[in-house]
């Protein structure tokens, strides 16, 4: 019985030395962040919280940017709710095209494939495939007809409502891909690195939805043909559900890693007035690890 007393006391003293490292850790890590995001023209934000502890780490985490691609998990959201409430099925199918309206006056305007990152869309160009191809494609290979024939049938004003319904409070997503009209007018998609935390945190937990349908978003997001940005410094065995985003001067990351011991966190790293791109993409990956590193010795 006294064994267990010393030792529960040298437990005791253990598990209170590391809470007095723990806050130290955390701030020197943000120093190390803030140094390197100051050393670097642009823009930063970064959201980090640990599904286990709930910990996190905050920069920017309200500041608005353009969605750029990251858009695309809020439409894949909302098109499975959809499906959910039986307003469609992810096998029904569309017809492939890439005349679409502006919401600015409805007139038409035309995807172009080179400026597109997703050729095999427009191979099937008048040919109708299922919404569960087209959901693959616009968040595997940021398919950007894929995106805005979704769009056409999930509208934006629903997808963000749903994301209010997440506790996302400042996600906002108004237009296609590629309107120039809405763009010329500042009408652009809008988000938070906080509030794409919001979601992937949702959808980590099988809340986003239902169990099932999560399940399915994060298998998915898990098949990201671009990895540059949070998966590029990690160890390969670690599994990344992430959507990127990126036009000129912006580079966005958001997503969940999944450790081999089951462990998982979310990242969520964006980016804005970057002058050296191929630099702003490197800091983010090196952040990303630094991150990782935080994380498992957490």
């Amino acid at each position: 019985m006294k064994r267990f007393g010393v030792f529960l006391l040298l437990f005791m003293q253990a598990s209170q030395i590391l809470s007095q490292q723990r806050p130290e850790k955390k701030q020197r890590l943000m120093g190390e962040i803030q140094q390197l995001f100051a050393a670097e023209q642009g823009v930063f934000a970064l959201a980090y919280k640990n599904l286990s502890s709930g910990d996190t780490l905050y920069w920017n985490e309200q500041e608005l940017f353009h969605a750029a691609s990251t858009m695309k998990t809020p439409v894949m959201i909302e098109l499975y709710r959809q499906a959910a409430l039986g307003k469609c099925k992810l096998g029904d199918t569309m017809v492939i095209r890439k005349e679409f309206q502006s919401i600015v006056d409805g007139s038409w305007y035309t995807l172009q494939a080179g400026d597109d990152s997703d050729d095999d869309v427009y191979a099937k160009m008048g040919t109708p495939q299922t919404l569960q191809y087209l959901v693959e494609r616009m968040i595997t290979r940021s398919s950007n007809v894929a995106t805005n024939l979704l769009m056409s049938m999930v509208k934006g004003e629903q997808i963000t409502a749903t994301m209010r319904q997440l506790g996302a409070p400042t996600i906002l997503v108004r237009r296609g891909v590629e309107d120039n009209k809405a763009y010329q007018l500042g009408l652009n998609n809008v988000t938070s690195a906080y509030d794409l935390q919001v979601i992937f945190e949702q959808i980590a937990q099988g809340r986003a939805v239902s169990a099932e349908a999560s399940a399915d978003m994060v298998k998915i997001l898990k098949q990201q043909y671009y990895n540059d940005l949070i998966p590029a410094l990690l160890p390969k065995d670690v599994q990344v559900a992430h959507k990127t985003g990126w036009i000129t001067g912006v580079h966005h990351d958001s997503g969940i890693i999944y450790l081999p011991d089951g462990r998982k966190y979310v990242l969520v790293l964006l980016s804005k007035k970057c002058t050296n791109e191929a630099a702003a993409v490197q800091l983010l990956a090196m952040i990303s690890r630094k991150i990782y590193d935080y994380f498992i010795n957490d």
